[in-house]
């Protein structure tokens, strides 16, 4: 498949540019034919450089835009035209521009977003589909906005929370590999001729043993740092890798309290949307999971979705599943049985938004703490580890005297 650019006139006259995928020149032809468009120019498009995803900011910001667009009513892609004016960066105007001939020219709005998915977050397609299959899609954006919003916060508190300790760290760890390098060999060589070559107390031997492995102990360090950088971006291009990688989060300290409540909120809010628009619950599970984000989610949903489709009630469909707690499943049944559905999940995601709040809370109260405290303990090791043996020493002087 080539891909060609083309200037055609719609049925109303408008000129339209753009590109398309065909097989050949023909080809290209005829699928504008059948768009109803009346070409006037098509070439092969040169090979584009890999596109890079917009910033996290950029696409918040989009977002919100994109939700105030279809709150008004106006539709999606003369709002994306509108929008695109408004964008200071020229790649983003570009990229917005690109989605709106598409959507123009009859492509559905998560094929034009699927197009261009290394550019957007995962799934983010999925999103837009949902609400549009809905009629929801203000309040399923404004929803994705509010999980944005959190996961920036939880990142800048993590990134509060570990900067100042990491430079003290870093600043730390150059004088100390300083010291291994140039001060501790002269130590070594001073403390053995005052022993004559007695036994040294274990904490200074380890910090000898450091010494003499400094180089190699960093050089270790930076390639298992570059390993596991590398392990991360290839687990995130299979769905059993970010499912693995998720299932990692999930069991970190607060963090992944942090996470998990806060995709559990956004899946409990999407649903409360869909069921507000008469989805049937399957369908609620699959798109609701799908906004999410979360692989897990998404595969338990899945099957949760299926055995209800058998006639299995959802909690006993869903009492294996570890991302969904019962809790979860026993209010949407409760909710089902008295008519209260809507209400039930509205609740369950303002609860789950509490308890993410509350997480990052303590998440801001401990992290900090734990940095300092980590860091004063190994220089008070590497301080002692020299003093102990010099004051063994001078005590067995003392006494000897």
């Amino acid at each position: 498949m080539s891909t060609f650019q083309y200037n055609a006139l719609t049925s109303d006259g408008r000129v339209m540019k753009g590109t398309i995928e065909a097989a050949s020149h023909d080809d290209a032809n005829e699928l504008l034919k059948k768009m109803h468009l009346v070409v006037n120019s098509i070439d092969k498009a040169a090979i584009a450089k890999p596109k890079t995803s917009i910033g996290r900011n950029e696409f918040l910001l989009f977002n919100q835009q994109l939700a105030s667009i279809t709150k008004a009513g106006i539709p999606l892609e003369k709002g994306l035209r509108e929008l695109s004016h408004d964008v200071s960066s020229h790649s983003m105007r570009n990229l917005i521009n690109d989605i709106a001939s598409d959507l123009e020219a009859g492509t559905s709005i998560e094929q034009a977003f699927e197009k261009r998915q290394k550019r957007f977050p995962p799934l983010y397609g999925r999103i837009l589909k949902a609400g549009v299959e809905t009629g929801r899609l203000s309040e399923m954006l404004t929803s994705l906005n509010r999980h944005l919003e959190m996961a920036n916060q939880t990142r800048r508190i993590i990134f509060e929370a570990i900067s100042y300790p990491l430079v003290v760290f870093v600043l730390a760890s150059i004088i100390v590999t300083g010291m291994f390098l140039f001060v501790i060999p002269q130590f070594a060589t001073t403390l053995s001729e005052m022993t004559d070559g007695g036994k040294l107390p274990s904490i200074t031997l380890v910090f000898f043993t450091l010494a003499q492995n400094v180089i190699p102990f960093w050089t270790t360090l930076g390639i298992v740092l570059v390993v596991i950088i590398i392990l991360s971006k290839l687990l995130a291009t299979t769905s059993g890798g970010r499912i693995f990688k998720e299932s990692l989060l999930l069991y970190l300290p607060v963090l992944g309290r942090v996470y998990h409540s806060s995709v559990l909120s956004r899946m409990a809010e999407a649903m409360a949307i869909l069921v507000a628009a008469g989805t049937d619950m399957p369908e609620t599970l699959r798109l609701a999971s799908g906004t999410t984000g979360s692989e897990i989610l998404i595969y338990e949903s899945d099957k949760i979705a299926k055995q209800i489709e058998q006639g299995t009630t959802i909690l006993e469909a869903g009492h294996l599943c570890k991302m969904i707690p019962n809790l979860f499943l026993y209010s949407i049944q409760l909710g089902t049985q008295r008519n209260e559905l809507q209400d039930n999940l509205y609740s369950l995601g303002q609860m789950y938004n509490e308890q993410a709040g509350y997480g990052q809370s303590r998440l801001q109260a401990v992290l900090f703490p734990l940095m300092i405290i980590f860091v004063g303990i190994f220089l008070m090791l590497a301080i002692l580890s020299m003093f102990v043996p010099m004051i063994s020493i001078i005590t067995s002087l003392s006494s000897a005297g």
